[in-house]
């Protein structure tokens, strides 16, 4: 026990900065994640600021019940899950083939302009994205509006529109991040070895074979572990990105369960109700990710827990 006691310090010792420059991101974990995890026992409450945690009545799963019962339900976790589907179908192959496409250039100043260019959408808020869309498609004098007007066909509007909710939304998505996911996945690429490559230009590969069978499995694992935890937030949406694009017309395709719990928590005070609502989206969240860790390992990857 003793010998364990001063190996473990004498590690302590010689990585000791390591250890410090990661009390910062422990410390923010353990504040704004685990401890407000105690909070989730108000959705089996009717919690009343006054009385706090103790005094507050326990009513179980009556929550739960309400929030299957509501007529509501199905269309937030309709238009919850076609968001997600987007976002799995569409976001998450993009940062792949940009990262792809990136790593085929050979001219190094082409690849940092280019790189550059992608990236700087990320540090746009969603207010700066929505307003610069708005202004290009909806404004009577914008890009968009002139153009329809050029072709003499009458002007209407994209994003006051419900069709056209759902593809507004997945393109400015792909606009803002798309540039940003490929920084892991060239950081993989840069882990490939480059005598691979040579001895398929030997063997006569083409570029398209050396992606297919050399790129693509050396950054299998990163996209799988990147997968499995995307869906971890299947049920969790950019709350801000769908509030700005949240309108009277779209309300029946854009509401969702992040805008519902805005909408129900914070402006009728249901803290409770909107409180187990949060802790269904965590639930779904947990059981796919379970589920799509398991599967991984089945095909022999090493998953992420």
């Amino acid at each position: 026990m003793r010998k364990r006691r001063s190996a473990l310090w004498r590690d302590l010792s010689r990585d000791r900065w390591i250890y410090i420059l990661l009390l910062p991101g422990i410390a923010y974990f353990i504040l704004f994640k685990y401890i407000p995890m105690g909070g989730v026992l108000i959705a089996f409450q009717d919690y009343n600021a006054f009385s706090g945690f103790g005094g507050s009545e326990w009513v179980g799963f009556k929550h739960f019940e309400r929030l299957f019962a509501e007529p509501s339900f199905y269309r937030l976790l309709r238009n919850t899950l076609m968001l997600s589907l987007y976002n799995l179908v569409l976001g998450f192959p993009a940062p792949i083939i940009l990262a792809l496409m990136l790593n085929e250039l050979r001219m190094k100043w082409l690849k940092r302009s280019i790189q550059t260019m992608i990236y700087v959408p990320h540090f746009m808020s969603w207010v700066v994205v929505v307003t610069m869309f708005f202004v290009l498609f909806e404004s009577y004098d914008g890009l968009f509006q002139s153009w329809i007007a050029s072709l003499g066909l009458d002007k209407f509007t994209i994003m006051m529109n419900a069709d056209w909710f759902r593809p507004m939304y997945i393109l400015q998505v792909l606009w803002r991040d798309s540039g940003w996911g490929t920084v892991i996945y060239l950081a993989a690429l840069a882990g490939i070895s480059p005598e691979l490559y040579e001895a398929s230009r030997m063997d006569g590969a083409s570029r398209l074979r050396q992606i297919w069978h050399i790129t693509l499995p050396g950054i299998r694992s990163t996209i799988v572990i990147l997968f499995i935890l995307k869906l971890s937030d299947v049920l969790d949406l950019s709350f801000e990105h769908i509030f700005l694009l949240l309108n009277a017309v779209n309300r029946d395709v854009a509401d969702v369960f992040d805008t519902y719990v805005y909408r129900v928590g914070l402006l009728q005070g249901q803290m409770s109700y909107s409180t187990a609502v949060g802790l269904f989206k965590g639930l779904v969240g947990l059981v796919l990710v379970s589920f799509a860790n398991w599967f991984s390992k089945k095909f022999g990857e090493e998953g992420i827990f």
